[in-house]
């Protein structure tokens, strides 16, 4: 049975900032000691960061919760207002990223049997996952489950989760999502992590549709061009030896707050390797890396630990360039990314992968493909039945 990911959406909030701009504005903080404006120019002027978009209208409209209206100075408000702004601005983004991927899937809202979400920038019950299934119209019988707390590698094991619900369940359409909010996080700090984080990460989110039901043989439905679709093939899991201490997520009374080292880019160039080694020995050769940018450092690291030509990683660093870290989200960015250029040949090897808090490696392989329209599941349930008859 072959699992297909038919269909990518992707959006971001309207509000956009250069990274100058950020950077700026946390170089205008009052009585910032020279140590630690030397870290804000190093982080932000080395990060390979065009622009990043964000929900907070504060940095573009000029102040209000995130930012004092005359003196520009960050506020650092409370984990509840922040929480807040991402109960309000995060199904939005959902929203818009599952029509999308829905559109370009050529799928009917009606059709979606399964929902699986994950961020791990906000928490509200009911849920991301119920929240879709609201604002979409769905079926109120559509299964969810929601995966919180994995940080930037978990679009993987949420893709991982509806690959699996296909091989169980042939008639079965999987929605899955990811919508992070990072900035609602940010804060003006002179730890060098923060500074870090500050510097990298954005807001965005992605949907994809995920089926195992067969092309339809009648009456096509019109598909965006270039038609192309990945075949999920398999998934693999694996924890580094150390990194435990070096990239974790906690939630503090201002916000969320972001551990990441320096080490971060050391562990992923030694260990990373290793951590492939099955999935390489499963495939063979990798026609398309698909390579969450956690940072420039990070990339390299990789880049140079797997022996890559500059170009291999071309798809990340743009992603990087264009919209910094949007955590879960951006490996779904690249794969839209990749899905969309019509000189992406069908049969190449494509190597997902990304790093979540621990430190995680989560990796996954797939085939590009040529995408047909899909059958509805009741086609799928008679020609079942007229199986077992005959």
């Amino acid at each position: 049975m072959r699992v297909q990911l038919i269909g990518i959406g992707t959006a971001v909030p309207e509000f956009a900032l250069s990274q100058s701009q950020v950077r700026d504005l946390f170089l205008a903080e009052p009585d910032i000691a020279p140590l630690t404006a030397r870290l804000i120019r190093a982080a932000y002027d080395n990060s390979a960061i065009g622009r990043r978009h964000t929900v907070i209208e504060d940095f573009a409209s000029g102040g209000g919760t995130f930012l004092e209206p005359e003196s520009r100075v960050i506020r650092s408000p409370g984990t509840g207002p922040r929480n807040e702004l991402y109960a309000r601005e995060a199904p939005k983004l959902s929203e818009t990223a599952a029509r999308r991927a829905l559109h370009d899937a050529g799928v009917q809202p009606s059709e979606i049997t399964h929902v699986v979400t994950a961020s791990c920038t906000g928490f509200y019950a009911p849920g991301p996952e119920y929240r879709l299934v609201r604002d979409l119209g769905l079926d109120p019988t559509v299964e969810r489950e929601h995966i919180g707390f994995m940080g930037c590698a978990a679009a993987i094991p949420a893709l991982r989760s509806a690959w699996r619900i296909c091989l169980t369940d042939p008639t079965a359409t999987v929605l899955v999502s990811c919508t992070e909010v990072c900035s609602i996080h940010m804060r003006s700090s002179p730890d060098p992590d923060q500074i870090v984080a500050s510097a990298v990460f954005a807001d965005g989110a992605a949907a994809a549709v995920v089926t195992a039901r067969p092309p339809e043989r009648s009456e096509p439905r019109e598909l965006p061009a270039p038609s192309r679709a990945l075949e999920l093939t398999g998934f693999t899991t694996a924890l580094t030896t150390d990194g435990e201490q070096d990239m974790a997520w906690i939630i503090g009374d201002h916000g969320f707050e972001m551990t990441l080292t320096g080490n971060v880019p050391r562990i992923v160039g030694r260990e990373v390797r290793v951590a492939l080694a099955p999935v390489l020995e499963r495939t063979g050769a990798i026609d398309q890396w698909v390579v969450h940018p956690g940072g420039r450092s990070i990339l390299d690291r990789f880049e140079q630990a797997m022996d890559l030509d500059e170009s291999a990683l071309q798809r990340s660093r743009a992603i990087l360039r264009d919209y910094g870290n949007m955590s879960s989200a951006t490996v779904l960015f690249i794969l839209a990314d990749l899905l969309g250029d019509p000189t992406a040949e069908t049969g190449q090897q494509v190597l997902i992968t990304a790093f979540g808090p621990g430190l995680a490696v989560e990796s996954a392989t797939a085939r590009v493909t040529a995408r047909e329209p899909h059958e509805s599941a009741a086609s799928v349930l008679e020609e079942q039945a007229a199986s077992a008859r005959s």
